[in-house]
């Protein structure tokens, strides 16, 4: 069954949350896709990554690398899967791709301050719960620490 994380961002970018949870993603061993809405966005994030901490690095590409398929993070602006996660992001109001059910866990990062961002992380979660996927929702606490709520 797919497992779907709602990430409720307040105060805190994707660019500040997105890196960390990447991190424990490959430290898992798992294989990620990260879905944004546009090219540009993508490309945005793709230079991010390689900048966010001078500590830290996460091997990543974007869809339009000839060894796409190898990647361990793979942004993309589009629904496809060229790197076979079972991991997928969405970012920046990104639907749910059609092959949902194909993931082991989607995590949904959204904007807690833009009301266009809840109402389609809404609309998301209903879907969601139509199809039966395990769903949560997190929030961070004061201190920035991700807190499950029900």
């Amino acid at each position: 069954m797919t497992e779907v994380l709602f990430y409720h961002l307040q105060g805190r970018t994707i660019e500040q949350v997105l890196p960390p949870l990447l991190e424990k993603s490959l430290a898992r061993g798992w294989r990620v896709v990260v879905q944004s809405t546009s090219e540009e966005r993508a490309d945005a994030l793709d230079g991010h990554l390689w900048t966010y901490r001078e500590d830290s690095f996460l091997p990543h590409a974007t869809w339009r690398v000839a060894d796409a398929a190898q990647q361990p993070i793979l942004l993309t602006a589009g629904d496809g899967n060229p790197n076979g996660a079972k991991v997928r992001f969405l970012v920046d109001n990104a639907a749910l791709p059609e092959d949902s059910d194909s993931y082991e866990r989607m995590v949904l990062l959204f904007n807690g301050d833009d009301d266009e961002a809840v109402a389609m992380a809404r609309d998301a979660w209903k879907q969601c719960k139509a199809r039966a996927f395990d769903v949560t929702y997190w929030q961070a606490d004061e201190a920035g620490r991700w807190q499950r709520r029900d």
